[in-house]
């Protein structure tokens, strides 16, 4: 596991040995602020733990102090590029992290004004390369865009902000592609202490971007390094915080929500909607924050074995579902009433306080 430094996001904690933390970015016109705080706090109920905003002109910083008003508690991000008056105004604005990179914002006279308003605010710097938009010196140096191109990018804006005096920094290194990604992350990781934001950008549509996410994310969580993702794809932000819990908790490195553990079904199902049955499952138990793991399984042969592993679990033979607490068998259910019976299993079980006697699947992190 990589020992990196502690940064702190409003009341998250990024690094030190914090929980992995989840972010994602608003897509709408940031200058719209009731749409605005609308997809925020869509993103904050699917379990958004930071807030990235664009903030691409004077206009958008404007309504950025709005935003602010309206999100109090949401630990906020101000994404700029090139214009320092930008940060400037965000920080005026009240925003809990600012991600630029310092060499692209002028003379370092500029750098240093910000540096001291984001420091006198106690507020964190990301360090952001993308393979798509590195210096053309490193392009020129490299012939493209590099692992090597984009740490060496990272540690020259690193280097300003620390002759600056400025160390509560957060870096990313985010290609297209896992490959890239994964070999840049890796080179970083073991030079400097800073946490690691992850992500792999432009990853693509919702099903093969989360394809590339799943695995170039994982592969670097696995490896013990990275301390705060946002996965990034061409949909609903809600739906790139969905993913990205659905990869921590794979991991076993955090947990929220139901986990579902359905068959991919055979010859011996025996129940005709089984597909839908656990589509409809998941989507009426979306809301569930507690984490719950769950089973689904179309017949006896392996059904009994994931119930005995879940908080709750059916089996289906003929037609009935039997379910089970625990690994217990509490009742058959008509395959028909299946979704509402065990819908109403699960919401009884939340309110009991969770399972009444631990799964065998491990406790992990508390979520904050």
């Amino acid at each position: 596991m990589r020992k990196s430094r502690a940064v702190k996001i409003k009341d998250v904690v990024v690094g030190g040995g914090a929980p992995v933390s989840v972010q994602s970015m608003t897509k709408t016109d940031t200058t719209d602020v009731a749409g605005t705080v609308r997809q925020i706090e869509e993103m904050m109920r699917a379990g958004c733990e930071i807030v990235r905003v664009a903030v691409p002109d004077k206009e958008a910083a404007v309504a950025l102090k709005e935003i602010r008003k309206r999100v109090p508690d949401v630990p906020l991000v101000a994404d700029i590029h090139f214009h320092y008056r930008l940060a400037l105004a965000a920080l005026d604005a009240g925003v809990d992290k600012l991600r630029l990179n310092p060499g692209n914002i002028g003379p370092v006279e500029r750098v240093r004004e910000v540096t001291r308003a984001a420091a006198a605010q106690g507020v964190p710097i990301r360090i952001g390369v993308n393979g798509g938009s590195l210096e053309k010196d490193l392009l020129a140096k490299y012939g493209t865009a590099t692992p090597e191109a984009m740490v060496e990018s990272a540690l020259r804006h690193v280097r300003i902000l620390e002759d600056l005096d400025f160390h509560d920094i957060i870096i990313s290194l985010k290609a297209s592609d896992v490959h890239r990604t994964v070999a840049a992350y890796r080179l970083l990781a073991g030079q400097v202490d800073y946490p690691l934001h992850l992500g792999v950008t432009e990853a693509g549509s919702a099903f093969s971007g989360s394809i590339k996410s799943a695995i170039g994310l994982g592969i670097l969580l696995h490896e013990g390094i990275g301390d705060t993702i946002r996965v990034s794809l061409a949909a609903e932000p809600h739906e790139e915080v969905r993913v990205a819990w659905e990869i921590l908790k794979a991991l076993e490195v955090r947990k929220r929500g139901v986990t579902v553990v359905a068959c991919p079904t055979c010859g011996r199902l025996d129940v005709d909607n089984f597909m839908e049955i656990v589509t409809e499952i998941e989507r009426r138990l979306a809301h569930v924050e507690e984490p719950l793991h769950l089973s689904i399984m179309g017949c006896a042969v392996n059904g009994p074995g994931e119930a005995h592993d879940s908080d709750l679990g059916v089996t289906f033979g003929r037609g009935v579902g039997m379910i089970y607490k625990n690994g217990v068998p509490m009742r058959k259910v008509a395959g028909e009433d299946i979704v509402e019976a065990f819908v109403a299993e699960t919401e009884k079980l939340i309110a009991e306080g969770s399972s009444a006697a631990p799964s065998s699947m491990p406790q992990l992190v508390n979520i904050k």
